[in-house]
């Protein structure tokens, strides 16, 4: 059996995809042109993608092809309805970084509410050595306990965030962006309730028709303008020139991303831009890649493999 990696770089050379390995003739090809694809595929049998863009093109390049294996949660890359036509069976990997995203979004609040930047910089730029004090309180910095968390979309991960949020002795909320509140442990409010009561707001919604620019200009314009907001969602949910306009205006204190429209981010984005970058926290889409979790990404892929079609 020929299994066939097309974007194997977005794992990361650092894993071991033995578990794949071991179970037939896998090639890797770190990235692949569109057009790299379709030669690529020719005699394979399984094929696997995290990026790469599944057609009906290159469905057609594979004549062998038995079934696709994403290697991620979201199949929005894959032409769903011509694979199923053709009887071509799509796996996916539902719940592997659901710890990791958790880690990092308290990673980006707490240096966004901590000050961890400036602090960092007091030390190491000899500001703190001149001073002739034992601490420096110039900057202030305030404490979780007490605050609203605000979360949009509460489906594991934001459950989870929740739960977090608890232990930090935070009043959580949400917005279902689904329309059904299945979770009775928090209350569900509306989307203008929570960006206005809201000390952070967190993100952890997928990226569909209800939530495309669910967060704009007006929603920012709600937001007290001591709170933060970070997205660990989906790039595309908030709109970044009027966050970018947000954070150098003062209408909020900071935000935190680590998803953005295009990937990966142009250098001539409007949060590359941002005037006042002290208050804002960007990260290059890793929520998702702590090594244990692309370990287990690994291993659910053979999996889904081992199991058949």
């Amino acid at each position: 059996m020929k299994i066939v990696f097309l974007d194997a770089a977005t794992v990361g050379s650092d894993i071991s995809l033995a578990p794949i390995q071991e179970l037939g003739q896998l090639v890797c090809y770190g990235t692949s042109a569109p057009q790299e694809a379709l030669e690529r595929v020719r005699d394979c049998e399984v094929l696997i993608v995290n990026k790469v863009k599944v057609t009906p093109e290159l469905i057609d390049a594979a004549p062998s092809l038995k079934l696709i294996c994403e290697a991620a949660t979201g199949v929005n890359n894959i032409d769903l309805e011509y694979a199923a036509s053709k009887g071509i069976p799509v796996r996916n990997v539902a719940g592997y970084s659901t710890d990791s995203v958790v880690q990092t979004t308290f990673m980006h609040i707490l240096a966004l509410v901590g000050r961890s930047a400036y602090f960092d910089n007091s030390v190491k730029s000899g500001k703190y050595s001149r001073s002739g004090l034992f601490t420096d309180v110039s900057v202030p910095y305030h404490e979780l306990a007490g605050k609203r968390m605000g979360i949009v979309g509460m489906g594991n991960i934001g459950t989870r965030v929740a739960k977090v949020a608890d232990a930090f002795g935070m009043k959580v909320s949400y917005f279902s962006t689904s329309g059904t509140s299945h979770n009775t442990d928090y209350p569900s409010i509306s989307l203008e309730k929570l960006m206005s009561e809201s000390d952070i707001v967190s993100i952890h919604a997928p990226y569909n028709s209800r939530t495309a620019g669910l967060i704009g200009m007006e929603q920012l314009r709600m937001m007290k303008p001591s709170a933060v907001i970070v997205n660990m969602g989906r790039g595309g949910i908030v709109d970044e020139q009027a966050l970018a306009d947000a954070v150098d205006n003062g209408w909020i204190a900071g935000a935190a991303l680590d998803v953005f429209t295009s990937e990966p981010l142009p250098g001539d984005s409007p949060l590359m831009k941002a005037v006042h970058k002290d208050r804002l926290i960007l990260s290059p889409h890793i929520a998702w890649a702590s090594v244990e979790a692309r370990e287990r990404l690994v291993e659910k892929i053979a999996e889904n493999i081992a199991a058949g079609w």
